[in-house]
């Protein structure tokens, strides 16, 4: 059974689907996808907050000018020379 995608990126999960595994509107899921470029939907099934699951998804992803003053650093993002 195939579904359009509309244009913000959504698809539509068949009221089948829903009913045999008790999906409902705001239900969390996650995607994630296998070696062979499967990709997967899986509710998510924890305790965590969705502040939580989003730190915990991009803890340690990001970049640090930690060798930077204060100063230096807002003297970069103002682009002062």
């Amino acid at each position: 059974m195939g579904m359009l995608m509309n244009t913000k990126g959504q698809v539509t999960v068949p009221a089948e689907i829903r009913a045999e595994f008790g999906w409902q509107a705001g239900d969390e899921f996650e995607f994630y996808t296998d070696e062979q470029g499967k990709v997967y939907l899986k509710p998510v099934d924890d305790d965590l907050t969705k502040g939580e699951r989003f730190v915990r998804r991009i803890y340690g992803k990001g970049t640090a000018n930690m060798d930077k003053t204060t100063d230096e650093l807002m003297a970069m993002l103002r682009g002062d020379d």
